[in-house]
């Protein structure tokens, strides 16, 4: 049967399916030896580093199809897999993904999902390398394995940050969380009115960060162009005040962080301030935002201090000063980690 004959995923079937979802997928990178088509692909890497990561997202948890497109929907599950590969100061190289979903997905709509997957694949130059696909009772479920790599002397991981050490930080903070209480907002207006029409033009960016987010990839490339290894390094997934504290408890450290210096967009302070939240309760707690954590050498200081899309937020200290945010006043607030928790029962 030809594809432009088919109108259902259950024409397919499992195998056909991924046969059409993957047909037209090229290889990029010399470390992949074999992608799809056998039973596992196989990949050589010589005399590197190599790092795995996963990431599941499921329907009604991670992600509401109410006003989450398919295809940005694949595209930001790849991307935050490739965020957790670039955290550890590694290049992604490789992707397996796999689905269950429900009989209410067209094929139409897998296409999209796999069309944001791919496209993410081609602008970080990754190769999609596998998967598997299954039927599901309860919507869709999505989960994908990211393989990178790193040479020895370069991986960066979360226990080694040092006291006097200099606190860093990506980006802005708050974006993907004001985003979505934005979405959620006009969710529960359309469910009153359902002729409702939302006006989101002035929100373009927190919808941005919270739908289609980025890997920090040019912020890994700009600290070896200026021949900085980060001493430690995470990516805020949770919000700020979770990974500040992944970052001390690992490295048994304390941390001084400065409101003053926690970097917020305007439109995310704009949009917080609508909802009468504090735009660095968000920044602190919200998360998704993507962004790369990282501490560095204050022998490094000089080099960092300049560098454009990086903020200094504070400083690392001994481990009995415990966690703290210096507020504007100058006051001593212990971080505690408030950041979206996947277990807790909504």
């Amino acid at each position: 049967m030809s594809d432009d004959k088919i109108r259902t995923i259950s024409e397919l079937g499992e195998f056909g399916l991924i046969s059409h979802l993957t047909k037209d997928i090229e290889i990029k990178n010399k470390s992949t030896f074999k992608g799809i088509g056998d039973d596992a692909a196989v990949l050589d890497y010589q005399n590197k580093k190599i790092v795995v990561t996963t990431d599941l997202l499921v329907e009604g948890i991670h992600f509401d199809l109410t006003y989450t497109p398919l295809k940005h929907l694949g595209y930001k599950a790849a991307v935050v897999n490739f965020s957790d590969v670039y955290a550890m100061n590694a290049q992604p190289k490789q992707i397996i993904v796999a689905i269950a979903l429900s009989s209410k997905f067209t094929l139409k709509a897998i296409e999209e999902l796999y069309s944001g997957i791919r496209l993410a694949c081609e602008n970080y130059n990754v190769d999609f390398v596998g998967g598997d696909t299954s039927s599901s009772i309860t919507g869709l479920t999505l989960s994908i394995t990211a393989i990178g790599e790193c040479d020895d002397e370069n991986i960066v991981y979360r226990n080694t940050a040092k006291v006097n050490d200099i606190v860093c930080v990506s980006g802005d903070l708050g974006g993907a969380y004001m985003g979505l209480q934005l979405l959620e907002r006009e969710k529960q207006v359309f469910k009153t009115d359902p002729n409702f029409k939302p006006q989101l033009d002035k929100y373009d960016y927190i919808l941005e960060r919270q739908l289609k987010p980025e890997a920090r990839r040019d912020i890994v490339k700009l600290l070896k162009d200026n021949n900085i290894c980060p001493t430690s390094m995470i990516d805020i997934s949770d919000g700020l005040s979770s990974e500040v504290l992944h970052i001390c408890k690992d490295s048994m450290v304390g941390c001084s962080i400065y409101e003053e210096k926690i970097p917020i967009n305007q439109q995310t302070k704009d949009m917080a301030l609508e909802l009468n939240i504090n735009p660095v309760v968000c920044a602190l707690n919200g998360g998704e935002d993507y962004e790369l954590l990282f501490t560095v050498s204050i022998n490094d200081y000089e080099k960092i201090k300049n560098l454009q899309n990086i903020s200094i937020i504070g400083h690392i200290t001994k481990e009995g000063d415990g966690v703290n945010l210096i507020t504007n006043d100058n006051k001593d607030i212990p971080i505690t980690a408030q950041g979206w928790n996947a277990m807790e029962e909504s």
